[in-house]
């Protein structure tokens, strides 16, 4: 029995990207809909589910994705409300790459650190990769600072992680300039920038002067990069003390865990994969 992906994405053109990683991932025939919305989803999830005996199911998976993070999470609430007993498949998450990508800078993080009791700062932490990162570093044990341009904004996500993970919360920052970074950077020994394309977060010269850093991670691939001094392919590079990643070094932890996600689908009927799970994944990965 042939393995089958059913790709829900919010975009009116599905992902290419993520249906060529499920296809080298044991996807062997992928269902594609773009532009989909949440009143469109169990016609499509019933139409997978109810060709195949539930004993079979593990072999029927679905995958969410788009650009638009906030969209596809609504999807993917549609999704688990159109299962019952078991009639059910095993669903990812992975829109815009944001689980996958912020699994994988945590785990590079904890190559070289204890993320337990770590100091840790996410800049561009309102995006969908940043609030990721914060809430996987907080159950690692990690203190958390979580900047953005807004501290109104940020305060607002800062709240709203506390109440997803329930252990604790990110401290809000509001970083503009040379001045409010170097200060935000004070006793911090991971630095994950998870800010928007082609805009540089922290120069080299303010970077190279945190005294704690110990690991700093840009998962920007556009010019110019969210790190300055780092280069794109970074990997563990080391520039003093400091251990650092840039986005397609961190880019190749990224795609295993992608590629072992899609594979895990197929292993059973059950699996919700959202971004703790995934971490989890990338984690088993890493041995």
């Amino acid at each position: 029995m042939k393995n089958i992906l059913l790709q829900l994405d919010t975009d009116v053109q599905p992902s290419t990207f993520d249906s060529v990683v499920a296809i080298d991932s044991g996807a062997e025939v992928m269902f594609r809909h773009g532009g989909v919305t949440p009143d469109q989803v169990a016609g499509l999830v019933h139409g997978l589910i109810f060709t195949r005996a539930p004993s079979k199911l593990n072999h029927s998976a679905i995958y969410v994705g788009g650009s638009n993070v906030d969209a596809a999470e609504k999807l993917l609430k549609s999704v688990t409300q159109s299962f019952y007993g078991p009639m059910r498949v095993s669903v990812m998450l992975d829109a815009n790459g944001a689980n996958t990508t912020a699994s994988a800078a945590v785990i590079c993080g904890g190559r070289h650190l204890n993320l337990e009791g770590a100091n840790a700062l996410v800049l561009g932490g309102t995006g969908p990769v940043g609030q990721r990162a914060a809430r996987l570093l907080i159950r690692a044990g990690a203190n958390v600072r979580l900047a953005s341009r807004s501290l109104e904004k940020a305060t607002a996500i800062c709240k709203q992680i506390a109440d997803d993970v329930q252990i604790g919360s990110p401290e809000p920052l509001a970083t503009s300039d040379d001045a409010s970074v170097a200060t935000a950077l004070e006793g911090v020994q991971l630095l994950i920038a998870a800010g928007a394309a082609g805009v540089t977060l922290v120069t080299e010269e303010v970077r190279r002067q945190a005294a704690d850093l110990k690991v700093a991670i840009d998962l920007n691939a556009v010019p110019p990069v969210g790190l300055e001094g780092i280069g794109s392919q970074d990997k563990a590079a080391e520039q003093g003390s400091q251990i650092c990643y840039g986005a397609i070094g961190v880019g190749v932890t990224k795609m295993a865990i992608h590629r072992a996600a899609i594979e895990y689908l197929f292993s059973r009927n059950d699996l919700v994969l959202n971004a703790e799970e995934i971490y989890a994944l990338g984690m088993d990965l890493e041995g």
